[in-house]
């Protein structure tokens, strides 16, 4: 956690919670990327999608080499994603559970 010298306007609980917000309003796959390219490094992104695409591998069973083998994400990173899985706040599992489900769009609710 980086060290400031002066005090954010808002404490950092609130300033989550604003991120968590914003990024629940956005609509499309499209405005999502547009979001992540101005809020993130490229190396920020290339860490987030490493973790996301082990997901489906490790909620499949798969074993670690052939996790790295078919992402060639490291296996120190599939371990952090796998105790996440099992230890962590439940996240990945609710995202892919509801990636894994048909999404409705304006024109197929009509």
């Amino acid at each position: 956690m980086k060290r400031r010298q002066i005090e954010p306007e808002l404490d950092s609980e609130r300033a989550e919670r604003s991120l968590c917000e914003a990024l629940l309003s956005l609509r499309s796959v499209e405005e999502m990327r547009a979001f992540l390219d101005d809020l993130c490094t490229p190396a920020e992104r290339e860490a987030m999608r490493d973790r996301w695409s082990v997901v489906p591998h490790l909620l499949a069973g798969e074993p670690y080499w052939q996790i790295h083998d078919a992402t060639a994400v490291s296996i120190t990173t599939i371990g952090r994603v796998a105790r996440c899985l099992d230890q962590g706040a439940g996240g990945y599992a609710i995202a892919a559970a509801r990636a894994a489900k048909p999404r409705r769009t304006a024109r197929s609710a009509r």
